[in-house]
């Protein structure tokens, strides 16, 4: 589980009653499609023929650009999530990675999901030994991804869900 059991409201839209506007929101979903998309390799090397992670890390951005609802934009971060289940190691995180990109449009807070699959794919991709290493190189280079308009509020949600993301924010 890699939401909080209470919801925080800055990852909730002015509309719902939180304090996330549109903008905001719109630089989570195309941050977490960015951490996706470094990752999606680890897929497709594995299952060349399985769009969906792409598609959703498309869509993510699609989403931004309004081109998709969010409902289209929440079904191809399922569908990514579908690609993931019968795989093991870093494709499985990678296209969890984009399943969770995707599903941003819905709940922003899955932009740390995006993220910490991300990390979990380079980890498990990494040669026996170096894993923890290359994670926290792939945690830096998120976080060099950031936008300003986003960095504080990403970098604390960091902190705050470490622990339920497997700590792969220690970077």
């Amino acid at each position: 589980m890699i939401l909080p059991k209470v919801r925080d409201p800055r990852f909730i839209t002015i509309r719902r009653g939180g304090t996330l506007t549109d903008a905001d929101h719109h630089l989570l979903a195309l941050w977490a499609a960015s951490c996706a998309e470094h990752v999606l390799g680890l897929f497709e090397s594995v299952q060349p023929q399985d769009p969906r992670p792409r598609q959703a890390i498309g869509h993510a951005r699609a989403w931004v650009r309004g081109e998709v609802t969010m409902m289209q934009t929440r079904a191809a971060g399922g569908h990514a999530m579908g690609a993931a289940r019968d795989l093991r190691g870093a494709a499985r995180h990678a296209a969890y990675a984009a399943g969770q990109a995707g599903v941003v449009a819905h709940v922003a807070a899955h932009e740390l999901g995006a993220a910490a699959y991300a990390v979990k794919a380079v980890r498990s991709a990494a040669p026996e030994g170096e894993g923890e290493a290359a994670g926290r190189v792939e945690c830096q280079w998120q976080r060099d991804q950031l936008p300003e308009e986003i960095r504080a509020l990403v970098l604390d949600d960091q902190r705050l869900r470490n622990d339920i993301c497997w700590s792969v924010f220690d970077c």
